[in-house]
């Protein structure tokens, strides 16, 4: 049966994609993946295909629900966050096993977060950082807080604290963490992981393996232990279009990131069920909102009723169809995916209306002819389809736009120095929190509110004190003033949301992409 799955449908089969009771159990799901896996250690993840493969291999002390949002108990069978936040207590499941049978204890718990903690081992100990100390008595561990951390518990069910075996890091080869990480990811063996699977066979840039954690302690629908499958065998295809073929010829189960032209053909094919499941991808462009231009010339770009004309100027239904074929969404919040906790729904924001962006650009007094460079990815059929379309849209505005093409790292570096007017970005959320997301985009410290130079004092202050409320409804209401006045201030071409595009074949069930973007096939079945 063809199935394509909207933002809404996709997330609640997200929430019911169980198996029946009496499920065929067994087979290996083929999935075509579009970049290999360097290194699949939590602590050292920091590319996206590492990232979203860590949630198989190790499991973490909380997890994170269906929908996307909500925090349930994972290895941790209970949890408790004190009123002032001082502490969390976390009563760890009894009987817990690593993939090679042996005892997952409070040890290797405590080892595994001090690692993820280390700011010299973990490129993401920051996310961790108001941790004091990891204590236990028991089963009873007790995490003793530097500060006040709304978002500690999210950070628990986040890739970087997966557990991992302290005994089998003893044991590896090696003088540094990083050797001996490297070392157990080379043996491609049972022992290390805590999660539903472990790798087997890894072969870097062309395949990698998962075979069934024949210990894992979570049940599935028919009340016997996950996963269903005997494992995944995952083949390395860059090429969108080989992607697509060897699926349709049956030759793998499962491919991603299929290219938005291709969804309605395979929508089409009675033997694949297309899915866009909902993500926290949304696509941008930076706005440099600075005084001059790099060159010290006057920066038309500083007045933000400029900056407001172009987002209203800029008709987003008519790029989602030309870009996404109509499989997407105008961005919501102006800071975050409408996945992300927290953010505000206004729709439109920034609704196509040229005659408004006609008469802010006239207030804000800018000269017909006025020359707007917009950077874009060399080789970007997408990037040249957005600056195409807003050259035309943008040109009753008297705003002559040019083109320059960069490649990926000088994008970033023009990004950084400020050598830019406009240019295309693009973001997932790492967390299930919104704290990394507006901190990137909008937080001055963090990283220049995205490069844009944009600057607000009052913003910056409620980033600030967000980062230690404990009660939900005032730190809710901090964001939501904090999204306001970023959506006025538009700092950023505000363009639209993706979904993540997975075609499988209609042999598979219960696979799922979350909206941070982890592949899940603990629950997924595949019948020959």
């Amino acid at each position: 049966m063809t199935r394509k799955m909207t933002f809404a449908a996709a997330l609640l089969a997200t929430a019911t994609a169980l198996p029946a009771i009496g499920q065929e159990r067994g087979g290996i799901l083929n999935f075509a993946r579009y970049d290999g896996s360097n290194l699949i250690d939590p602590i050292y993840a920091e590319r996206n295909p590492d990232i979203w493969m860590v949630s198989s291999l190790f499991d973490t002390l909380l997890r994170i629900d269906a929908d996307g949002r909500t925090i349930v108990p994972g290895l941790a069978e209970s949890f408790e966050a004190a009123e002032d936040g001082s502490a969390v207590t976390l009563t760890l499941r009894e009987g817990l096993t690593f993939s090679d049978g042996t005892a997952l204890t409070p040890e290797d718990v405590a080892f595994s977060l001090d690692r993820a903690r280390n700011p010299d081992l973990s490129p993401w100990a920051g996310l961790l950082g108001n941790i004091d100390s990891v204590t236990h008595d028991g089963n009873r561990i007790t995490l003793a807080m530097k500060a006040p951390d709304p978002t500690i518990l999210s950070m628990l069910a986040t890739f970087t604290t997966g557990i991992v075996s302290k005994a089998a890091f003893d044991a590896a080869a090696g003088d540094s963490d990083q050797e001996k990480s490297a070392a157990i990811f080379a043996q491609a063996s049972a022992g290390v992981g805590s999660g539903p699977f472990y790798l087997c066979g890894f072969e870097q840039g062309t395949s990698m393996d998962f075979c069934a954690n024949t210990h894992y302690w979570r049940d599935g629908a028919d009340g016997a232990p996950l996963p269903y499958l005997e494992g995944v065998h995952f083949e390395i295809i860059p090429d969108d279009a080989t992607r697509v073929l060897k699926l349709q010829a049956g030759e793998v189960d499962a491919a991603e990131f299929i290219p938005f032209s291709r969804v309605a053909e395979l929508e089409a094919d009675p033997t694949i069920n297309m899915n866009l499941f909902p993500s926290t991808r949304i696509i941008y462009a930076p706005i440099n909102s600075r005084a001059t231009r790099a060159d010290g010339s006057p920066n038309p770009l500083t007045d933000p009723k400029v900056r407001q004309a172009l987002n209203y100027a800029t008709n987003k239904e008519a790029l989602i169809g030309l870009v996404l074929q109509g499989a997407g969404k105008p961005m919501t919040s102006p800071l975050m995916a409408a996945a992300t906790q927290l953010s505000t729904q206004t729709d439109p924001l920034y609704g196509y209306d040229i005659e408004k962006a006609k008469a802010l650009v006239e207030e804000a007094g800018l000269a017909p002819g006025t020359e707007i460079t917009f950077t874009t990815l060399a080789g970007s059929a997408d990037d040249g389809t957005i600056f195409a379309a807003l050259q035309q849209m943008w040109a009753p505005l008297g705003i002559k736009l040019s083109v320059e093409q960069v490649d990926n790292a000088t994008r970033g570096a023009k990004n950084r120095s400020g050598e830019f007017d406009i240019h295309t970005y693009g973001w997932v959320n790492d967390v299930n929190d919104p704290s990394q997301v507006v901190g990137w985009l909008g937080y001055t410290p963090t990283a220049n509110a995205v490069g844009t130079g944009w600057e607000d004092a009052t913003f910056n202050s409620l980033f600030e004190a967000s980062a230690s409320e404990m009660n939900p409804e005032t730190r809710a209401d901090q964001y939501a003033q904090m999204q306001q006045i970023y959506a006025e201030a538009a700092p950023l071409l505000f363009l639209y949301e993706t979904p993540f595009a997975v075609a499988v074949s209609d042999a598979v069930e219960g696979y799922v992409q979350t909206p941070l973007g982890n592949n899940q096939f603990d629950e997924a079945t595949v019948s020959r």
